[in-house]
């Protein structure tokens, strides 16, 4: 297993010294990438749905198989569709009188060569691949170090990865985090890190020494916002699928509802109904997922033990009233937390769990200061039909993507690029935005022809005239 970081620097330099013998790879080649990609999904969805439950110890096997397999396709899809259009030259403008006389200016979207790439748990096929669409649709190769935390699928991807590219188009790299910690002192291109806004930060300390660019695909406390005008019953399934979808673990899960005081009970209520509506029993129901491992699981009981404490109401919804004391995996009952205070941990830290904490508001501004007094979001979502008061709060908010009168659907519209804003993230992948994120925008400008090289004489030395004329028509 290569694990060292002179084994790993040795495949990218490597991967550089192919880039510059052969340049960019062709759009037929780029394309042909994205096809085996496609292949290689399709051809081992089950394999891949079967890792991934056997890493949770439960998870959906149908939830699996909508987000870690068919959920990726349409990615894969739209960029065979456009890469060629993508990568056609920006004519741009150029300067009076130089553009008159002949010279051209332009944008050409160049590879930026060998990008990194670290994936997270969550989703450790979905989180690996759809970012690669973007990664090969540039032009790039890649060096892959997925999470330690799912090691069967993690095994699985490198297997099927080594047969389907060369090395020189993609490496897998498994590992621990000091495995992880060694790839980030490589001297990349371009490093894409998915996970949390903790590990973040070293990731972008030691990428820094490099000058390495990063995109960082974070999270936060994604909020969720109830209008008066909203459809509480409709809103609440929408939500409750949201937060239950893989238990919550997801980086754009519902982290926290706001909703008017007079609305609460009601809302509150409305959960209960749709959880037990999708899930009327959990303990032993392959479609409701486990907590990853043992230490996410302590830690999520501790953030409830923490909210209890600081005199939080606790709903657990637990539709067959079963004993979750003792159970073969780690599962938690979807949980709705009221009465909530600030100074809960269960309100400062990302939940990344079946954890909904349920905030009332008097009046819509209060939603909008809670949301502001926190870090900017990966996802803010709205719901109702007050065009005003959306335009209101959405003006008054920032977020790194929004959903009105849903949750995490802007992340599944292929045409949309996807990241945060401040601490939830940097850089954008997906579509067309992907593709300019791992490029390089190279500008070039073409000089006017030799004949023409006295006009410059007025700008040369010895300088004669007044040349302060010469520059105000040129500098236009």
């Amino acid at each position: 297993m290569t694990n060292t970081y002179e084994e790993m620097n040795k495949v990218l330099n490597e991967q550089k010294e192919f880039f510059n013998k052969n340049g960019a790879p062709t759009i037929e080649l780029r394309i042909d990438r994205l096809e085996r990609l496609k292949t290689l999904i399709m051809n081992n969805r089950y394999d891949f749905v079967d890792a991934l439950n056997a890493d949770f110890g439960n998870r959906s096997k149908n939830a699996s198989m909508l987000s870690d397999v068919y959920g990726i396709m349409p990615s894969i899809n739209l960029a065979i569709k456009n890469v060629k259009k993508w990568n056609k030259v920006e004519k741009k403008s150029s300067n009076f009188p130089f553009g008159l006389l002949g010279a051209k200016s332009y944008i050409k979207y160049e590879p930026l060569g060998t990008v990194g790439m670290i994936s997270p748990w969550n989703f450790p096929v979905n989180l690996a691949f759809v970012p690669l669409v973007s990664i090969f649709a540039a032009g790039n190769q890649v060096m892959h170090k997925p999470s330690e935390h799912t090691p069967i699928t993690s095994e699985l991807l490198k297997e099927l990865c080594d047969k389907a590219y060369d090395q020189n188009e993609f490496a897998t790299f498994l590992g621990g985090p000091e495995v992880g910690e060694v790839f980030t002192k490589l001297k990349f291109d371009h490093l894409l890190y998915t996970g949390g806004g903790s590990v973040a930060k070293h990731v972008m300390n030691s990428a820094s020494q490099n000058l390495v660019p990063l995109t960082l695909e974070l999270g936060g406390k994604s909020p969720v916002i109830i209008s008066k005008t909203a459809d509480l019953n409709t809103s609440a399934k929408r939500i409750m699928f949201g937060k239950t979808l893989n238990a919550g673990q997801i980086c754009l899960a519902p982290d926290y509802v706001v909703v008017h005081k007079d609305q609460k009970d009601d809302f509150i209520e409305a959960t209960k109904n749709a959880v037990t509506e999708y899930f009327p029993t959990l303990k032993d129901n392959d479609d409701y997922t486990s907590i990853i491992n043992e230490k996410h699981y302590d830690r999520l009981k501790e953030l409830l033990d923490d909210a209890v404490e600081k005199g939080a109401k606790v709903d657990e919804i637990n539709p067959a009233n079963e004993d979750f004391s003792q159970q073969e995996f780690f599962k938690i009952p979807p949980t709705i937390v009221s009465n909530t205070s600030n100074d809960m941990k269960i309100m400062q830290e990302e939940i990344f769990g079946p954890l909904l904490p349920v905030v009332e508001y008097d009046e819509i501004s209060e939603a909008t200061h809670l949301v502001n007094s926190k870090d900017r979001p990966l996802g803010l979502y709205y719901f109702g039909t007050d065009k005003a008061e959306e335009e209101d709060l959405l003006n008054k908010t920032s977020s790194g993507g929004v959903t009105v009168n849903n949750v995490i659907s802007h992340l599944q519209q292929n045409d949309l690029s996807f990241g945060g804003v401040g601490p939830s993230g940097m850089g954008r992948y997906k579509s067309f935005d992907g593709f300019k994120n791992f490029s390089n925008p190279r500008a070039y400008y073409k000089e006017v022809g030799f004949k023409l090289d006295k006009f410059f004489d007025a700008v040369r030395p010895p300088y004669k005239g007044n040349i302060e004329k010469v520059l105000k028509q040129l500098m236009k």
